[in-house]
């Protein structure tokens, strides 16, 4: 008899979001997180009189109260709206490149074109037919994931452009390479520029964010783990914190449990891992149980980059040093092909040359922080390799060098703000690594090439019986997905339980 019938490793969104389904549904089911918090990269932190948001820069698949979205759907599943407050954010991003252009961009799509035809007035057809093609190309989407057996021939514009890159795109409508960074800019949300991105993945951001409202949680990303953890917890689930998981256990093909940290063996008859692919078969599983193709089919990937973030606690409200929008990206070029990719591989932040994003939540909600103050979460993409090889003797000092170089960049928007700093702390890639367990400091999982995008068919089969993955590193990065990866890993072991019976 086994002590559960499912152990869930690691309590991220994929890991919370199969431990609620599976408890819900009356299964005896154990969670494990190593860190003291759940939540993985959808946690927040404490410094001083500020809670600052480690990851969750806007929030898609809220949707509105008329036209509710595919997270929100997920959420009611898991029975915990009740327990959060979603913030709207009515801007987009706004978009700097100092003394070339500064424009902030709305959540409506007639505005959006609008504002737009302005600045680029000899682009205004362009930017018209360029949204025509982004929302045909959602819409055809949907239809060719909920019925592909339909055929290439039933969606032409999933056929002419799913293995296009987003500068392909950009490059077929536009002639002015400002215009084109415009839309290039949230390349950061994915990982990868737009010479190497999916145009679908684009495609698919600027349609969401449009149509179904960019969010924030009050309380940050921490208040939708904690809600998910309760809701678990209230269904008889069982969680413990500080417990790191050494091995997966397999018996006769099949698992069997797993070791713990401390060398605790637990029994199980399913597992539901939502640590890294990498991690789960290179780590966790020994490696008798893991056949080479698995290892093969990870091999032809690369993770994709880690962060470098510099979290400010400031002692004034946010237009008191011009900030006026809660996302903002700061370029010092319109180039955004394979200088800015190759410069996520340095070590250094160069002011003059790279680009960064910051989010101040306090834009959308002044509840963000106390009264006269507000936070800002300062953002760059950094491959953690030359962190690797720095000598210990030298990271402070690079730590602090890079983070005084991103502040120069983020002065050039908001004058002053090295005056308003009450608290600051830096995360670096090895920080990501420490806390998220993931290789590299990995923020979106596998980097998301053409190759691995969401048109080819990997499958999620394990090499053991009864292992299921969730998270990023089998599905696209981000909030929305995770979670529903987590839900579909739940369902996997209720459908063999079904059979079973």
């Amino acid at each position: 008899m086994s002590d559960y019938d499912v152990i869930v490793v690691g309590a991220g969104n994929g890991g919370l979001g199969a431990a609620v389904t599976l408890s819900r549904k009356g299964l005896k089911t154990l969670l494990l997180e190593r860190h003291t918090v759940p939540g993985g990269s959808a946690t927040t932190f404490c410094r001083g009189r500020f809670e600052f948001e480690v990851a969750l820069h806007q929030l898609s698949g809220i949707g509105t109260p008329d036209n509710r979205g595919p997270l929100w759907n997920s959420l009611k599943k898991l029975d915990v709206l009740d327990d959060l407050e979603f913030i709207e954010m009515k801007d987009l991003n706004r978009i700097v490149i100092p003394g070339v252009l500064d424009i902030t961009l709305s959540t409506d799509l007639s505005s959006v074109m609008e504002e737009l035809g302005e600045r680029f007035p000899r682009e205004k057809d362009a930017v018209s037919r360029f949204f025509k093609l982004v929302y045909s190309y959602a819409f055809e989407l949907y239809s060719y994931f909920t019925n592909p057996a339909a055929g290439a021939d039933a969606v032409p514009l999933v056929k002419r452009y799913a293995f296009k890159t987003a500068q392909q795109v950009l490059d077929e409508f536009f002639e002015d390479p400002v215009l084109k960074a415009v839309f290039g800019a949230y390349w950061g949300f994915l990982g990868l520029t737009p010479n190497r991105l999916p145009f679908s993945y684009l495609a698919i951001l600027f349609f969401s964010f449009i149509e179904m409202k960019p969010c924030h949680i009050m309380g940050g990303s921490q208040a939708l783990s904690n809600a998910l953890v309760n809701k678990f917890i209230s269904h008889g689930g069982t969680v413990r914190f500080n417990c790191a998981v050494n091995r997966i256990l397999v018996k006769n093909g099949s698992v069997a449990g797993v070791e713990t940290g401390e060398g605790d063996e637990i029994t199980a008859r399913y597992v539901v891992s939502n640590a890294s692919k990498v991690s789960t078969y290179v780590e966790l599983l020994d490696r008798e149980h893991v056949p080479d193709e698995f290892l093969k089919e990870m091999s032809i990937k690369t993770p994709s980059p880690s962060g470098f973030c510099v979290y400010l606690g400031l002692d004034c409200e946010p237009e008191e040093i011009g900030i006026t929008a809660a996302t903002n990206t700061v370029m010092n070029s319109a180039d955004l092909s394979d200088n800015q990719y190759n410069r996520m591989r340095a070590l250094d932040f160069d002011a003059d040359t790279d680009m960064a994003g910051f989010s101040c939540y306090d834009v959308a909600d002044s509840r963000f922080s106390s009264e006269g103050a507000c936070q800002v979460s300062l953002l760059t993409l950094k491959y953690a390799d030359p962190w690797l090889r720095l000598p210990p003797t030298r990271y402070y000092a690079e730590k602090y060098r890079c983070a005084d170089a991103m502040l120069t960049l983020m002065e050039k928007v908001c004058p002053g703000v090295r005056d308003h700093i009450e608290e600051v702390e830096v995360a670096t890639p090895l920080t990501f690594m420490r806390y998220l367990a993931t290789p590299y400091g990995s923020v979106y999982g596998f980097n998301q090439y053409a190759k691995d995008s969401l048109f080819m068919e990997h499958s999620r089969e394990t090499p053991v019986e009864g292992l299921v993955l969730a998270g990023g590193w089998i599905t696209d990065c981000g909030f929305e997905t995770t979670i529903k990866s987590g839900i579909s890993a739940a369902g996997t072991i209720m459908r063999s339980l079904g059979a079973e019976r």
